[in-house]
């Protein structure tokens, strides 16, 4: 039976409303200028693609940066609203919903179409594309890209609502563009916060090594996905918080879990950071209908004879207490400015240092992303597709029907091979029970793992 894509149809969604209006890239969107971000949704019904395009055509007019261009002017980065449209296509394949589901991190899993961020940032591509696909069982794929540099998650997010609410006839959600993200920043942010920028210019010597590392990424890195039940996360929480003496987050737990969890497998006792992305809009007092790249990080270090309690502990102390112990918004800003934007193709995060093995944990999970419904069908399974196999890099969302959280992780190969094996399983899963209720799907997608 063949699992390859056969094309059914190929269309540029529009909402037929040009605003015109533009937004003016921040120093911290241009960070993000030559990135993409792709996901996929998976539902267990077929949808009709001309309900669908139909419905994006609507959310195009709440969200018009989605259907734009990019362009630069003096130096700026800008989002032009001209409506030039999202390419949607559809596809069929023969293979089942599951088995899609287990390819969805597989290279040339053709799920999405990713966008070249590189070229759409000069105006050559769009800041969204979408794929359809109907499998043979009956099933549908949404696989969606779009540019890092108008919107993180959170933006993509307030984008599915949008389109939801118009496929089912329902009140749009309110939206708002953040046409100048570094005045808006300037106006909320305090005078003075941290200190301590996000970001670093490499000398020489790292910057040909994280070539390197970038160049490398996809013979020497592998993509896992880790699922943890509801059960299972509860008893995570219950023996962190005692050893913490603190109430713990779901989030808190499972990350405090995988790192600790990867570095005895990794055999690695050496003490190493952590960086947890943050979404700045309720530090910063700033409403949830914002569109933009409102993001700042937490930044940890881990020694692993303390215990992923400590860790656990640590992270939900660094969370509550962001505005005052870690914003560094300001102190980015600043950063960035004196570079200059002709230099900021130079810098890099400081969660991005894979020889030194610092692991980012990105938290997807608590944005609606199981609520949205499609001709009444919500996904059974959400998914980041990895499109940059670099490693020591994480995101955690839901999983199967919105139930437990499921770790999609970038690990170097040996690592990788070693979490699938039975010493890895045994590790990571030492808080589940053999009574444990999981969902069916799981068993229906054996590489999650």
């Amino acid at each position: 039976m063949s699992v390859w894509p056969q094309l059914r149809e190929t269309r540029t969604v529009r909402s037929g409303n040009a605003s015109g209006t533009v937004v003016r890239c921040g120093l911290s969107d241009t960070m993000y200028a030559d990135l993409s971000v792709s996901v996929v949704l998976f539902f267990e019904r077929m949808l009709d693609e001309d309900r669908l395009a139909a419905g994006l055509a609507r959310a195009l007019e709440r969200v018009p940066v989605f259907g734009g261009r990019l362009r630069t002017v003096d130096g700026v980065l800008e989002a032009v609203c001209d409506d030039s449209g999202v390419p949607m296509v559809s596809y069929r394949i023969d293979g089942t919903l599951a088995a899609s589901m287990g390819r969805v991190t597989a290279p040339g899993a053709q799920h999405v179409d990713p966008l070249d961020a590189r070229a759409a940032r000069t105006g050559g591509g769009p800041l969204l594309s979408v794929r359809v696909t109907r499998t043979g069982d009956g099933g549908t794929v949404i696989g969606c890209s779009w540019h890092h540099a108008i919107g993180d998650l959170h933006s993509f997010a307030l984008l599915l609502r949008a389109w939801a609410a118009a496929v089912e006839g329902e009140e749009l959600p309110d939206v708002e563009l953040v046409e100048d993200q570094d005045a808006l920043l300037d106006r909320v942010l305090p005078a003075e916060d941290c200190g301590r920028p996000g970001f670093r210019v490499p000398g020489p010597d790292e910057r040909a090594l994280l070539d390197r590392e970038v160049a490398a990424g996809p013979r020497a890195n592998r993509t896992v996905q880790l699922y943890f039940g509801d059960a299972e996360i509860a008893r995570m929480r219950e023996e962190f918080a005692a050893g913490a003496g603190r109430w713990l987050s779901s989030g808190d737990a499972v990350c405090a879990h995988v790192v600790h969890s990867l570095r005895e497998l990794d055999g690695d006792r050496e003490t190493r950071w952590l960086t947890v992305p943050v979404n700045v809009r309720r530090p910063l007092g700033l409403p949830d209908t914002l569109i933009g790249n409102l993001l700042g990080d937490i930044h940890l270090p881990y020694d692993p004879a303390d215990g992923p309690a400590v860790l656990a502990g640590a992270l939900r102390t660094a969370v509550s207490e962001y505005a005052e112990g870690h914003l560094n918004l300001r102190a980015n800003q600043l950063f960035l400015a004196e570079l200059g934007r002709d230099r900021l193709a130079s810098c890099v995060p400081l969660g991005f240092d894979p020889a030194r093995r610092r692991f980012s944990f990105s938290n997807w999970s608590r944005f609606g992303l199981y609520d949205v419904r499609f001709q009444g069908e919500r996904p059974v399974f959400f998914s980041p597709t990895a499109n940059y196999p670099l490693p020591w890099v994480s995101w955690c969302v839901e999983g199967f029907g919105g139930t437990g959280l499921l770790v999609t992780a970038v690990l170097p190969a040996r690592l990788a091979a070693r979490l699938r094996g039975t010493e890895g399983r045994a590790v990571l899963h030492r808080h589940r029970e053999p009574s444990d209720e999981l969902p069916d799907l799981l068993a229906a997608v054996p590489k999650v793992l």
